[in-house]
């Protein structure tokens, strides 16, 4: 069988394409109803994912801004059942800690909530960042070496968004031991975990997330959340 050519994940633009385009109002209100139907998927669908949709969005994700350009994000696509089955056990593992730790008015709650879609989700991907990237000459992150792992961040949301406008639900599942993912995963010792996701169709859609509808939590307003000095 002919391998796969493989296209490099973020090709550069061109010079030449300076010139930034217009995003009129119709297009600022689609992203804004994008912002609303981006959800944290717990639900799933077994149907595959395209093998090139996966590949644009990991090309999606590596053109998130990081600091001083440094790219430190590192992708591993989790295929192997055994490997997904030892992520499923460290979940449980982790998760019987949390319900343990819940308060007495909350751990029934808590108990009935479905907080991983590690076992319908098509795609598993874990983010891991490497701490001290040679890219970059570590520009930007002296001050606030932090930054580094929130560039991974950014990588996540800028997935999860491209995700989203195809149609595809990402679930973040942080209901685990980092170092002990490292290690099922065979991934050199200093990457940290930033973020395990499991990528497929959602079973249902809503604008409103899940552990608002289940009670968890609410959004709050942004009277809330804003500091004016």
């Amino acid at each position: 069988m002919e391998a796969r050519q493989e296209a490099p994940l973020a090709a550069p633009l061109k010079a030449s394409a300076a010139t930034p385009p217009a995003f009129d109002a119709a297009f600022r209100d689609r992203l804004d109803t994008l912002f609303a139907w981006r959800r944290d998927v717990r639900c799933f669908r077994t149907d595959p994912l395209d093998e090139d949709t996966v590949h644009a969005l990991l090309a999606t994700a590596c053109r998130a801004p990081s600091v001083g350009y440094s790219q430190p994000w590192r992708l591993v696509r989790v295929r192997a059942a055994g490997r997904r089955a030892a992520i499923r056990a460290l979940f449980e593992t982790a998760n019987a800690q949390a319900l343990a730790q819940q308060p007495e008015e909350r751990a029934s709650l808590y108990a009935r909530l479905k907080l991983a879609g590690l076992d319908d989700a098509p795609e598993h991907l874990a983010i891991f960042v490497e701490p001290d990237p040679a890219a970059g000459h570590g520009l930007g992150r002296a001050t606030m070496p932090e930054t580094v792992a929130y560039s991974a961040v950014l990588a996540i949301h800028t997935l999860w968004l491209a995700a989203a406008a195809r149609g595809i639900g990402v679930g973040w599942v942080s209901i685990l031991d980092p170092q002990a993912v490292g290690a099922a995963l065979e991934v050199p010792a200093h990457w940290q975990l930033v973020g395990y996701l499991c990528l497929g169709y959602p079973a249902e859609a809503s604008p409103v997330p899940e552990l608002e509808r289940a009670g968890w939590e609410r959004r709050r307003p942004l009277a809330e959340l804003l500091v004016e000095r």
